[in-house]
């Protein structure tokens, strides 16, 4: 039968494949969308490099067009015409001697008509050219040519230059710069390789944590099975002993036991299958929790609140539980109590009728608590919890430890049968009683108060919306309307004042 259950209960937890689903279909479609992406990218690649090269050859590969140099041709310098007053003549070459002419060799040169040609000057270093009548004076004649500055002729060394600068530099494709093109696509897929990795190795560790809990304390020979008569949801042979609420939250329950109307313990694992969950513990490091809940019959427990912390977790817990904030105001520190503990008591009698000294002995001890403490967090036992439909409950929390040394908390695991029977048998004082009673008394009374405060309230509220709605509809009535229903308020309130006569007959 035990077999058979843990069998059933692996079964039912491998079996739930919806959230499973769900991220393969996440994986697939990311696949397919960074596949697209990377055809759509090496489509336009070639498209690129298709126009290109129709571009630079007009027509087929083979095809090799010669293109010509590109020469700039200097355009010869406009010169003025002479005026005919000032017209002497062309000037006489600076290198040449001056010699005395005839009149004909003047004649002559008088009838020349050739253009005036620049000379260059000898020094490379003078950008300036020399022109045939730069010994003229500017102020003696008019109508002088202008000069032009030599125009630049291009060399081949220009041209060179030229055509490898109209020309298409080509695209030289390495392995480093392939690889530098698709680094966003490998991030990617590498992110989601590893996400994918982390879900199933993650699900599986929080499986096997869970199922080697439920093999301690549940199965066959465990704690559990020899102090609930039912274990499970359903007296069924072949119930599942364990409920998966998702792949960090797993829930077992027992009943069968007096005192109490059932168990359910909570397993809160980490997130072992979420890798950046993972990655945060690296910064704020997290523990895989239990918590118990013992819902107590309520002819069985007295009307007390009590609470075992360690002392970095009391502020926090008494600002979650309001009961102890209403009822426990009192933190006690009982001899033989481990330092890092705190009790917090509604009566100081209880942290020595709970904490007796075999448990100080076995578990709360400064002695014992430093072997299994590490995986001790609280305790709670109140006859008014804060939350859910039962008010009369213990809550254990405990640490659960890894699975090779899970045996290290049966000691914890023994409490919870142990403090069942002590609360069910347990019996206050006629004294305590009295001002348990009282205190509780006292705390419904303000309860009272404060619904039937805010019954008023949401009376006078609809009292208030009723009187501003006649108000508009009043703004709407005729004249004759509301002098009859002023004449209607007014027979109203004159019957009520008037006195009331009861006859009788004799």
């Amino acid at each position: 039968m035990v077999v058979t259950r843990r069998s059933s209960c692996v079964t039912t937890l491998f079996g739930s494949w919806t959230m499973d689903r769900l991220w393969w279909w996440l994986a697939l479609l990311s696949l397919v969308a960074l596949l697209g992406q990377e055809i759509v990218r090496t489509s336009a690649i070639a498209l690129v490099t298709a126009s290109i090269s129709d571009f630079e050859g007009f027509g087929d590969e083979g095809e090799e067009v010669e293109e010509e140099p590109i020469l700039v041709v200097p355009l010869p310098p406009t010169q003025r015409r002479p005026d005919f007053e000032t017209d002497r003549g062309p000037s006489p070459p600076p290198n040449a001697a001056i010699s005395p002419e005839s009149p004909e060799t003047s004649a002559q040169s008088a009838e020349r008509t050739e253009p005036l040609q620049p000379v260059e000057s000898m020094s490379p270093s003078s950008p300036k050219p020399l022109y045939r009548n730069e010994y003229w004076d500017e102020d003696e004649f008019e109508g002088l040519p202008e000069e032009y500055p030599q125009p630049h002729t291009a060399s081949e060394q220009d041209v060179s230059v030229v055509q490898s600068a109209s020309l298409p530099t080509p695209l030289k494709d390495t392995p480093r710069a392939g690889l530098r093109k698709f680094i966003v696509e490998i991030c990617c897929t590498l992110f989601l390789i590893f996400f994918a990795i982390a879900y199933f190795v993650g699900k599986k560790e929080n499986e096997k944590i869970a199922l080697a809990w439920i093999a301690a304390y549940a199965c066959k020979d465990g704690i559990l099975d020899k102090n609930f008569s039912l274990m499970g949801v359903t007296a069924e042979p072949d119930a599942p002993l364990l409920s998966k609420e998702g792949q960090t939250i797993f829930k077992f329950y027992a009943s069968g036991r007096r005192y109490c109307r059932g168990l359910l313990a909570t397993m809160d694992l980490q997130c072992r299958h979420d890798l950046i969950t993972c990655m945060w513990y690296l910064v704020s490091p997290r523990k895989d929790e239990m918590t118990i809940d013992v819902f107590m019959n309520d002819e069985n427990m007295e009307p007390i609140t009590f609470a075992l912390s360690r002392k970095k977790n009391v502020k926090a817990m008494l600002k979650d539980c309001k009961d102890l904030q209403t009822y426990a105001g009192t933190q006690v520190q009982r001899t033989g109590l481990s330092e890092e503990l705190v009790a917090i008591t509604e009566f100081r009698d209880l942290a020595y009728d709970f904490v007796t000294e075999t448990l100080l002995d076995q578990v709360f001890g400064d002695k014992a608590f430093r072997k299994i403490g590490k995986y001790f967090i609280s305790m709670h036992f109140t006859d008014d919890f804060p939350s859910g439909t039962h008010k009369r409950m213990l809550q254990f929390k405990f640490a659960i430890p890894p699975v090779n040394r899970m045996g290290e908390m049966s000691q914890l695991i023994a409490l919870v049968p142990y403090y069942i029977d002590l609360l069910g048998r347990y019996k206050l004082s006629p004294q305590l009683r009295a001002k348990a009673d009282a205190a509780r008394a006292k705390v419904a009374h303000e309860a009272f108060k404060e619904a039937q405060t805010a019954r008023q309230e949401a009376l006078q509220k609809m009292k208030e919306e009723k009187r501003r709605a006649l108000e508009n509809s009043g703004s709407k009535l005729t004249m004759e309307a509301l002098r009859k229903r002023e004449e209607k308020q007014r027979l109203r309130l004159m019957k009520k004042a008037m006195p009331r006569i009861k006859v009788s007959r004799a």
